[in-house]
């Protein structure tokens, strides 16, 4: 027959030789072993041309294209490389039932690998052995051009493959967000290999980025390859037969460690394609080295957030706030910077007893059931003399009272000495973190100095108003809060006190009761008025109290009050006098006047039998 001769091999040859378009710079693979089918086809004038191709890696096959158009759609044949390994030359009875409408199976072997098998279908007149020398070559002929059109697929392929890679790599390192930086790497493998499946198994915590395929790096039985990818920073391989799925584990890995494994799962395939792992590996070690430097990014903005907190923290606190403000300046802080839910400032004694919760502390600190965890950090700090951080804190507490379950606590440590301690605290266990913690521990540590320089200016301040024996406040200072008052309030009420036979007092049981018959007084005084009330040491056993905004019959009231207590709880008994004066907008007065008058009362009170409180309300006639 015409169609078996060295000219037709010839024209074959040079048929294929055009079929592959390298000038375009386009080759797509399907479409040329598509053409070379028909350009069989219509030079051997047969039905049908159709081409298994073996895909070792999946052991199985695939038909990859046929002239027949119902063939076309078959795509992934489930039938097993055995049988193509058993097509070693032209077979011209195939005796598989599944063949049974071609006439030829004809092989394409390179060396001893087939690479699939060509079924011809056509005359039954010349195609049969008698031509078997002719389709040997033929055979050849058609195993090149398959393996070169391979070839050209692989290296366009491998092109694209690491165009691919520049281009994701440049992405990496344009962007320093570690979400674009995942994402980036999903969609780069789902667009390479639509069939693979995809995990990042990361070492961090990732509960931001629900949306991707990620899940934690954890040691367990099922684990153990990508513990070991992750651990030795080599590629690991998984092979099950049973699944029929092959598993890779490539670790993402930086210039200063490994931060995690990607997972790719390859579906009815019994060994990882080998051509694949290579770009796998650059892929995921590119993606290492940009995700560590989004970390280090991170990392580097977190460092410096913390360094401007504490620089503003420092520079807020040494501008000479009141202890008050700074107490409750840093609460805020503390709570906005490390999502704190109670803060709060604690004095304690050189023997670490709690003395008192400074003012601008939350308003938890101001029940009782605070004092609970406070008592429970002071004890741990006794045992252990250093910072405490738990993160699920179980303590013994009523029902009703508010659970606290993560506890940081920072000593405030002075020349050594331990002068209070920062308690902050949330409801949810595990709630801050060791980087919170640590920062926590640097800004106490750089603050600790103004809050100590805070409470002696404040000490100081009261020590030049105050009375140094009674504690109550100096002339001077009741001087000049009568005087503002004249201005600013509507009325006011102003008591003058003696001690009644002081003189006998120190005479008959000395200078030192007497000294402590003052303390008692002042003492008695203090917890009788409020806050915004000033009680003075007048002079020597003479106290003096000022009562802003206060009518006179409240004014009188409280005199009262002050002479029946001191009656009653001075030791030894001693009893007082008081005289009263006051004034108001409709009747405007002068503290010289306002003095005297109370002054003239107080005499009276003394003249007419001591232990009594006396009003003037007018001077008396010169």
């Amino acid at each position: 027959m015409r169609f078996f001769t060295e000219k037709s091999i010839e024209t074959l040859k040079s048929q294929f030789f055009d079929l592959i378009d390298t000038e375009s710079g386009v080759f797509h693979y399907q479409d040329v072993i598509k053409t070379m089918l028909h350009t069989i086809q219509k030079i051997l004038e047969l039905e049908e041309v159709t081409i298994y191709i073996s895909q070792a890696w999946k052991n199985q096959v695939s038909i990859r294209l046929s002239t027949n158009a119902n063939k076309i759609q078959i795509g992934q044949s489930s039938l097993s490389n055995e049988w193509i390994g058993l097509v070693k030359t032209v077979d011209f009875s195939p005796t598989d039932i599944r063949f049974k409408d071609y006439q030829v199976l004809i092989p394409l072997c390179k060396s001893e690998e087939v690479l699939g098998v060509l079924c011809l279908k056509g005359n039954q007149s010349y195609i049969n052995p008698s031509n078997q020398d002719w389709f040997e070559q033929f055979a050849i002929v058609c195993t090149s051009f398959v393996q070169k059109a391979q070839e050209l697929y692989k290296i366009v392929m491998e092109e694209k493959r690491y165009k691919q890679l520049f281009r994701v790599n440049e992405k990496f390192h344009s962007t320093m967000d570690m979400e674009a930086v995942l994402g980036e790497i999903i969609y780069t493998l789902q667009e390479e290999y639509p069939s693979f499946t995809y995990y990042l198994m990361l070492s961090h915590d990732n509960d931001n980025h629900s949306e991707l395929p990620i899940k934690d790096l954890e040691y367990d039985s099922e684990n153990i390859a990508a513990m070991e990818a992750y651990l030795t920073g080599t590629i690991q391989m998984e092979d099950s037969l049973t699944e029929r799925r092959s598993v890779l584990y490539a670790p993402l890995k930086g210039k200063q460690g490994v931060y995690g494994v990607l997972q790719v799962i390859a579906p009815d395939t019994l060994t990882f394609p080998s051509n694949e792992v290579e770009f796998i590996k650059l892929l995921a070690n590119t993606a290492g080295s940009a995700l560590e430097n989004a970390q280090l990014y991170q990392q580097s903005k977190r460092l410096i957030a913390d360094l401007q907190l504490i620089n503003e923290t420092s520079h807020r606190l040494n501008s000479n706030l009141r202890l008050t403000e700074t107490m409750s300046y840093m609460t805020e802080q503390i709570v906005q910077s490390f999502d704190a839910e109670e803060v709060c400032f604690v004095l304690v004694s050189p023997d670490l007893k709690p003395i008192s919760v400074l003012a601008g502390s939350t308003p938890f600190f101001e029940t009782d059931d605070s004092m609970v965890y406070v008592y429970y950090v002071v004890e741990r700090l006794k045992k252990e003399k250093d910072s405490i951080f738990m993160g699920d804190v179980e303590i013994k507490l009523d029902k009703d009272m508010k659970r606290y379950r993560s506890i940081m606590a920072v000593p405030m440590v002075q020349s050594g000495l331990i002068k209070g301690l920062a308690l902050v605290m949330h409801r949810e266990p595990y709630h801050f973190s060791f980087e919170t913690f640590k920062l926590l521990q640097s800004l106490i540590h750089h603050s600790t100095l103004a809050f100590t320089n805070s409470m002696l200016r404040e000490e100081l301040e009261k020590m030049v108003v105050t009375d140094h024996l009674t504690k109550l406040y100096s002339r001077n200072y009741l001087d000049t809060q009568v005087h503002e008052s004249l201005v600013e309030d509507q009325q006011g009420t102003f008591l003058l006190i003696d001690i009644d036979n002081f003189k006998c007092v120190n005479d008959k049981f000395g200078h030192q009761v007497g000294d402590e018959i003052l303390i008692q007084v002042a003492e008695i005084i203090k917890s009788n008025i409020r806050d915004s009330d000033i009680g003075a040491r007048w002079g020597g056993e003479e106290l003096a109290v000022y009562l802003p905004r206060i009518p006179l019959d409240a004014g009188i009231s409280i005199a009262n009050r002050l002479v029946d207590k001191v009656r009653e709880l001075s030791k030894p008994s001693i009893t007082i006098s008081c005289g009263v004066s006051y004034w108001n907008v409709d009747n405007p007065d002068n503290f010289t006047n306002l003095f005297k008058r109370a002054d003239t009362a107080l005499y009276v009170a003394k003249d007419t039998g001591k232990d009594r409180v006396v009003v003037q309300e007018k001077l008396p006639s010169l």
